[in-house]
């Protein structure tokens, strides 16, 4: 049996995937959509790892590439559906909306934020305060997608990032904000932690990867899901031994699909 991560990015936690999977004996690489369509055979587990587009227009190409594997016998971790849903901001709310799970809601109040229905590193995220700001940054930030409009959860300066892999919690951290900045993204200078979350964040982590039937991805929750992440990037201080935690669990559930589809 191979695991392939497919992704088209040679990132740090791609790369560590791959080390933690060699480390459990299993033969593990990086590949390509397309080019995991001629090294997996039937029996080979493949980790969807798509992102969002650069552009923030939707998900990078290869969704076709995984419904392939899979109608090939190769079982897909992270299928189309599940990156479907964790990259496209609208389609998260209405599933998390429908598992009766707190979310922010659509806005309707004055206070909200607008953000791309497609979006990560907290690029184009904005705080609105009046109406008016609301029309201008919506045609600002238009595009075919949409733009979407949530309520604002007070920012507290710092959210809990939970990641989970095969049904269980195998890392966290906590993101803390930038001086001046609502926002806790890394990428806007932000910084991250370790952190121990309590039980109630880990259990509604778990319940809305479950909710869109991912396989390893990351919540974060201020005990209000904040969004999910299908391709979340890892760090060394989210857990001792996060990356081989994460192979370990995400085999474990591939070796279940297939023994409850024999």
């Amino acid at each position: 049996m191979k695991l392939a991560i497919v992704a088209h990015r040679d990132s740090e936690t791609n790369a560590a995937l791959v080390a933690g999977g060699r480390a459990l004996g299993v033969p593990t690489l990086r590949l390509a959509p397309r080019d995991s369509l001629r090294s997996l055979e039937p029996g080979d587990v493949g980790l969807g790892r798509l992102d969002v587009r650069e552009s923030l227009d939707g998900i990078e190409d290869g969704l076709r590439e995984l419904e392939k594997l899979a109608a090939a016998g190769v079982t897909v971790l992270n299928p189309p559906a599940a990156l479907a849903v964790t990259h496209d901001k609208l389609l998260t709310a209405r599933v998390l909306r429908r598992a009766g799970l707190p979310h922010s809601t659509a806005g309707r109040r004055r206070l909200c934020r607008l953000k791309p229905r497609f979006g990560s590193w907290g690029r184009d995220v904005t705080l609105c305060r009046t109406h008016e700001e609301v029309e201008l940054t919506a045609r600002l930030l238009w595009t075919e997608q949409g733009v979407l409009a949530q309520e604002l959860v007070p920012p507290l300066g710092w959210d809990v990032r939970l990641v989970v892999a095969g049904g269980r919690v195998v890392g966290a951290a906590r993101r803390i904000a930038a001086d001046g900045e609502w926002r806790t993204n890394v990428a806007l200078g932000g910084r991250s932690v370790p952190y121990v979350p309590p039980p109630l964040a880990r259990s509604l982590a778990i319940l809305a990867v479950d909710a869109v039937h991912a396989d390893g991805v990351d919540g974060t929750s201020g005990w209000v899901i904040a969004m999910l992440n299908g391709a979340v990037d890892l760090r060394p201080w989210y857990g001792p031994g996060v990356y081989d935690d994460a192979v370990l669990e995400l085999l474990r559930t591939a070796r279940a699909r297939r023994t409850a589809a024999a």
